[in-house]
């Protein structure tokens, strides 16, 4: 039997099968799906089992598997299918799209070994037992010994792979004896009280095997006294599997019943018709904040498993997560899993597991939890369908609602994309049939959405009294204050500002890797790069012309909160932006001490804008509207608008009113002007009219390909090299932009350009793109990186 194999190397020569022997002793175990360890030149790497056949058309002599990672199939037949079709949307290797699928702890990690042939090497102390693993932890001198003695010919290299998907056990205690047995034995130790604790549990559950830790707790003895009944002969201990269960630490607050209304029901009839008669078709609800689109999702989850199917469900941030877990934990209690990225590798494995044993049926997490082995899907849902962190943003660049779209064809299930405010792409496609269009344009309470007052900055009445703050939202906050209820502010910029400037001679602290000024982070006394990392302490003076006197410009949510600090000095402030919720559980902890109170102000960057749902939340204010106006791209009003819709439905969600406040120097803007008014409808009419006339999409397709390089002119050299080859590819039907330098020109002391392809033909562009990703492989080795990026966000 022979193993057709993809194996670990990212390039075009290896995105095909190898074909390999499978020795007779791995006859019975090596089956499509499973990872193996295979030779591969000089080296041994890890390949995914693609099909096993009984020819080959390989004329010369075939390798044999060298071990098999798996005893089980880790990658079932659909998710093989998926690996291809994702490689060919996206531009990338099969092997990148079928790591992408897998938990972290299960991509392979590689070790380099150097054995000793000549045995005179062994008095070497380098080497213990024959041999030394070549990491990085090795002296300069101890490397070059050992690439000595390669040469040399005195030592071999060799790589072997290691599984890292390490299963959680405890110890644990088990009985073997009958209950008379036990009874007698209880007799035997009846002077032993703790003891007799044990042997009566065992009499009430003869047959149960039980962690000792958990037992020590349930019967309120000790682990020794346990341990005693082992060594007494008495019990048996042994290693017992147990799951890392991730915790959801968000107390969300009581669920109450209500009436669905009648939007809601008529919602959820049309898709449940669609999970009984197993037909995948795609939905996009259209529903205002508070509309009660999550309780659509509940509902039609249940009426799937109802149909013995199971479900997954995408929120587009960890931040949106505890609290949406908790709403579906709370009516799906065991039967669901949850994949984000904020859970440890070993607790991703362990909920991976029991979603591939068909131990959760509902899966709810983040962008790759679109991955989830699944069987029997009845539905797949995508909340905030618009949010650009559906886009995976290196290869594969896969977009989580397309490969929704394709596993709904796959399973036969309906895809619901759920939106307040829907991407242009999915609501063009909804006028045009492709798509269903389910409207909800009413909140579930009749309450109706908060009244928006905007703010011109520019007017010397309204600019900011103190700090960043107009009167109007000094005077909103501090009135909330005192009613005892609570305040969202959002403020799209971290840090404490944006750049430190010398007043002197005008110098700008810049990142030395990258074109960016650095931010200003106060709390730590540092400068940072929000795109390498780089970080250097605050300086003291210029060191263009040594002058002391450094101002920072601009404003981030830091600066913010010592704003607030100093206007409501009584008032409990929390801050959530990635500074603030970088250690694990931070999310949870913040949102909690929200809802229990302990705070009157919610202050954070946009991933407060969505989601969240508080009684008590009854002014909403945008410290600044046009943080993402600004920004150099043709989605800007769109994100802008979307924004600040998502943030204004955070107010007057239950039964006390809401009101939002909008900071802006663009006032006049139409994205401002229509989100104050929540008019989705006017906006998608105006924006559509700008997207048709400088062809943009949805009425284009765009592909961006980047080139990038440490040497500036190798990389727009290259840039015209395939500029030319579009020119002799395409004709007119193609709009060819640039190259230009990318937005931030230099990245971790790397050059990028970019062009930009705007066309309607699909089919020719995907031909002339595949043939460049082939013809550009060789320029890899010369420290060339040239991406293609497929509907770039």
């Amino acid at each position: 039997m022979i193993a057709k194999i993809i194996v670990d190397i990212s390039t075009m020569q290896t995105n095909k099968t190898f074909d390999y022997e499978i020795p007779e002793e791995l006859k019975d175990v090596v089956s499509k799906g499973v990872r193996v360890e295979v030779p591969f030149g000089r080296r041994k790497i890890q390949g995914f089992v693609d099909s096993v056949v009984e020819q080959t058309d390989f004329s010369g002599k075939l390798k044999p598997i060298s071990n098999l990672i798996d005893v089980e199939p880790v990658l079932n037949d659909e998710m093989l299918e998926l690996s291809k079709w994702i490689a060919d949307q996206t531009y990338s290797f099969r092997i990148s799209s079928l790591k992408t699928m897998l938990p972290n702890v299960m991509r392979a990690k590689y070790h380099q070994i150097a054995i000793v042939k000549d045995e005179m090497l062994n008095q070497d102390g380098l080497f213990v037992d024959g041999q030394v693993e070549v990491t990085d932890k090795l002296s300069n001198d101890e490397l070059l010994k050992i690439k000595r003695y390669k040469t040399q010919g005195k030592i071999e290299i060799v790589y072997s792979v290691e599984n890292r998907a390490k299963k959680k056990t405890v110890v644990a205690v088990k009985n073997s004896h009958s209950v008379d047995e036990l009874i007698q034995l209880k007799e035997n130790n009846r002077k032993k009280k703790a003891q007799v604790k044990v042997i009566d549990y065992f009499i009430s559950n003869p047959k149960n095997i039980i962690a000792i830790t958990e037992l020590a707790k349930l019967i309120n003895v000790s682990t020794s006294a346990i341990n005693a009944t082992v060594e007494a002969k008495i019990f048996e201990k042994l290693q017992l599997e147990t799951y890392r269960s991730p915790q959801n630490n968000y107390a969300e607050q009581e669920q109450k019943d209500y009436e669905l209304t009648s939007e809601q029901t008529k919602a959820i009839n049309q898709i449940t018709d669609k999970i009984k008669t197993s037909q995948s078709e795609t939905f996009l609800i259209e529903g205002v904040t508070g509309s009660g689109k999550t309780e659509v999702y509940l509902n039609t989850i249940q009426n799937a498993l109802d149909e013995g199917k199971t479900a997954l469900m995408l929120v587009p941030e960890i931040s949106l997560t505890p609290q949406m877990v908790s709403r579906v934990s709370q009516r799906f209690q065991s039967k669901v899993a949850v994949l984000h990225s904020g859970l440890s590798n070993g607790e991703k494995y362990d909920e991976w597991r029991r979603i591939e044993r068909g131990e959760a049926q509902v899966v709810v997490g983040a962008r790759s939890a679109i991955f989830a082995p699944l069987d029997d899907l009845g539905i797949i849902i995508i909340d905030e369908e618009h949010e650009s962190s559906y886009k995976q943003d290196e290869n594969p660049r896969y977009h989580a609602r397309d490969v929704a779209i394709w596993r709904g064809k796959y399973n036969h299930c309906p895809v619901v994309l759920g939106s307040a405010t829907p991407s242009l792409e999915s609501r063009a496609r909804a006028q045009k049939n492709v798509y269903q269009l389910i409207k909800m344009p009413k909140r579930v309470n009749d309450n109706p959405l908060p009244p928006v007052d905007i703010i011109d900055m520019r007017d010397l009445n309204n600019a900011a009294k103190t700090g960043d703050f107009s009167e109007s939202l000094i005077n909103a906050l501090d009135t909330t204050i005192k009613n005892d209820e609570q305040a969202v502010l959002l403020l799209n910029k971290r840090g404490y500002s944006a750049f430190l400037m010398c007043r002197e001679c005008g110098f700008v602290f810049k990142c030395p890797n990258c074109d960016v000024s650095l931010t200003v982070h106060k709390d730590h006394n540092i400068l940072k790069c929000h795109y390498c990392g780089f970080e250097s302490q605050m300086p003291t003076s210029c060191p263009n012309c040594q002058s002391d006197k450094l101002r920072s410009h601009g404003t981030g949510t830091q600066k913010i909160q010592e704003q607030l600090s100093e206007i409501f000095p009584d008032a409990g402030i929390l801050r959530m932006d990635v500074d603030t919720t970088s250690r694990k559980g931070a999310h949870s902890k913040i949102l909690n001490q929200f809802a229990q109170k302990k705070a009157q102000i919610l202050l954070g960057t946009q991933m407060i804008a969505k989601g969240l749902d508080f009684p008590d939340v009854t002014l909403v204010g945008v410290i600044n509207a046009d943080t993402t106006l600004a920004i150099s791209d043709f989605r800007a009003s769109e994100r802008t608008f979307q924004l600040l819709t998502q943030v204004s439905g955070r107010a007057g969600r239950a039964d006390k009113s809401g009101r939002v406040i909008i900071q802006t120097y663009n006032p006049e803007h139409y994205a401002i002007q229509l989100a104050a008014k929540h008019d989705y409808e006017d906006f998608y009419q105006h924006e559509m009219f700008i997207r048709h006339r400088s062809d943009y999409p949805p009425f284009y397709y765009a592909t961006q390909i980047t080139i990038s390089h440490q040497y500036e002119n190798k990389a727009l050299k290259k840039a015209f090299e395939i500029k030319n080859f579009f020119d002799q590819q395409f004709n007119d039907e193609v709009i060819i932009l640039g190259p230009t330098p990318a937005m931030i020109a230099r990245v971790k002391n790397k050059y990028y350009y970019q062009i930009m392809l705007k066309y309607k033909n699909q089919q020719i562009v995907h031909e002339v793109l595949t043939q460049l990703l082939i013809e550009t492989q060789k320029d890899i080795n010369d420290g060339f990186k040239i991406s293609i990026d497929s509907d770039p966000q």
